[in-house]
């Protein structure tokens, strides 16, 4: 007889079992079943109701429904037993901004010459705002470029500048990025040098006197009620910025601008298709703008509030899973709607992310369960105004970056029930994916690529500020899918919610919900978290991805300092 043979049964037994689990991932135990039992419909509502309701006046940066906001948070951190941030001295991570609130021109004129050969109204045709934090803005006699799309890509080959100087213009440039060739830049996905910020950015570096976007439908993701929402109370940047700056950043109708370019003799379907080719060149229209914008600017600060659970295991206990979710708004509007509302609440976006990010931590804490990487918790602000929170976190890190081992983002939530799909922003970019593959397929459903990637909503929310620093992050959307109602149902109402409610003041808190399917997704998202903080490797980006580079370089920071 064998020894094993010589084994009493049960002990055999047990040496089996536990052979066997010992290969498989901490999840298999069902800890984290046992957590995402606890989610609850009733957990968002409350959270929502509250964080959205008039008493917080939009939760607008610096404002005292902001100031609100951070108290809830942090009472709602230390109550569930979260730990406070040693680095930081509590659970507050304060900011210092600079508050700009501009006042444009109400009519632009465009001329040649003394001859005034187009004008048009501000907010109907235009949005415009300071590009600097000074008390007034003189533009005179500005001569307008078109740029195409402003950008300057080195690993593409592209460059819409050419060298030409530009210093002392308005650049006239299109939104989003080349999408026609599916093998330049990201074809129909959208990259970063589709986004406003960046245009807004490379055209200061040209020593441009401001820059106008065209907004489209189509290239913006959003009809122009969100610019005219959006960019006309006071604006936010934080007060150490580097970005480098020009007079005037504004927005133009797609309609305005077809009238201006004819009147400089072009046309503008000509122009865009010309800008489609490697060897664009700038193009002046031969007419001039003059324009002034007042600016009232002010210190100010938002926070962003964090808790922290501790890992378990010493070896990687100090690496971190980051939850994050941003609590701000756009707040109030300066004059009533023909309801007599002034308050943007911000239910969807993003009382209910901040509602999932309290509910995922409740149930992890309340459980007494602990992962081996430490889980922190971070509700950023100023989201609406540039990613702000986010940035000031990724650039002030009280974990350093190359310690936190993936960022699990939440901005809206689900409010039409579960759906068979699960819509994942940004898939192929990380490691990340097939933690997604195997919660989905835990819950029957199916993973779905970004159904509209010309819309860059990779670049739109707070994992960005993370990514650009390294870290790999998961960010899903609402599923269309919705079970019980025909194909098309879903998107049609996702579709109207965007245009609809999207950054309005009908973004409200509805009892009628049925959050159900945010349940679902929030259960994901919390198993995803929970395997990247139990597996013996940090999360990683795809091969050749264009964040790559920035993990890298975050690792090594960590292992000099070692």
């Amino acid at each position: 007889m064998t020894y094993l043979e010589n084994l009493p049964t049960c002990r055999l037994m047990f040496l089996l079992i536990v052979a066997y689990f010992s290969g498989l991932p901490h999840t298999c135990y069902g800890q984290v079943e046992r957590i995402a039992s606890k989610l609850s419909e009733d957990q968002l509502h409350g959270h929502i109701r509250f964080l959205a309701d008039d008493l917080l006046e939009g939760r607008g940066p610096s404002s005292n429904g902001d100031k609100i906001a951070q108290l809830y948070l942090e009472t709602q951190f230390r109550t569930m037993g979260l730990k406070p941030i040693a680095s930081l001295g509590g659970y507050r991570q304060s900011f210092p901004m600079l508050g700009m609130q501009s006042k444009s021109a109400t009519q632009w004129e465009f001329c040649k010459g003394t001859i005034t050969v187009a004008d048009f109204s501000y907010f109907k045709d235009y949005i415009a705002v300071a590009g600097r934090p000074e008390k007034e803005i003189r533009l005179r006699d500005a001569e307008v470029v078109f740029v195409g799309y402003g950008i300057q890509a080195p690993e593409y080959q592209w460059d819409d500048y050419k060298g030409v100087d530009l210093r002392g213009k308005i650049l006239l440039m299109l939104n989003n990025d080349p999408e026609s060739d599916p093998e330049l830049f990201g074809g129909a996905r959208r990259l970063y040098y589709g986004r406003w910020d960046y245009k807004y950015e490379i055209a200061a570096k040209q020593g441009a006197a401001g820059a106008i976007i065209i907004h489209t439908d189509h290239s913006a993701g959003y009809p122009f009620t969100v610019i005219q929402t959006s960019w006309t109370g006071e604006e936010f940047e934080l007060s150490d910025s580097q970005t480098p700056r020009m007079d005037m950043r504004a927005w133009m109708t797609e309609p305005a601008t077809k009238t201006l370019a004819k009147a400089a003799g072009f046309e503008l379907d000509a122009m865009v298709a010309s800008a489609q080719k490697k060897d664009f060149r700038p193009v002046p229209l031969g007419v001039t703008l003059s324009t002034d914008i007042e600016c009232e600017v002010r210190q100010s600060q938002s926070a962003n509030i964090l808790g922290m659970i501790p890992g378990s295991d010493p070896k990687i206990a100090d690496e971190h899973v980051v939850f994050m979710a941003h609590h701000d708004h756009i707040g109030v509007a300066a004059s009533r709607d023909e309801k007599g509302d002034t308050i943007y609440n911000g239910a969807i976006d993003n009382a209910s992310g901040t509602a999932a990010l309290l509910a995922m931590a409740e149930a992890i804490s309340n459980s007494g369960i602990q992962s081996r990487r430490s889980l922190l918790f971070v509700a950023v602000g100023a989201e609406e105004q540039g990613l702000l929170g986010s940035k000031y976190f990724a650039e002030h890190p009280p974990v350093p970056n190359g310690k936190q081992c993936a960022v699990v983002n939440i901005d809206g939530i689900g409010f039409l029930g579960p759906t068979r799909d699960v819509h994942v922003i940004g898939y192929g970019k990380s490691s990340l994916d097939k933690l997604v593959a195997a919660a989905a397929k835990k819950q029957s459903r199916v993973v779905v690529p970004d159904r509209e990637p010309s819309k860059g909503y990779y670049y739109r929310s707070d994992q960005f500020s993370l990514a650009k620093v390294g870290v790999p992050g998961v960010y899903l959307h609402a599923g269309y899918e919705v079970i019980g109602k025909p194909e098309g149902w879903g998107k049609a109402q996702l579709d109207e919610w965007t245009a609809k409610d999207y950054h309005q003041r009908s973004d409200e808190y509805n009892p009628n919900w049925d959050l159900s399917g945010a349940v679902q997704d929030i259960r994901l998202l919390l198993e995803v978290g929970w395997e990247a903080a139990n597996q013996d490797e940090m999360q990683t980006w795809a091969k050749g991805d264009e964040f790559e580079a920035a993990r890298k370089a975050a690792l090594e920071a960590v292992s000099r300092t070692k």
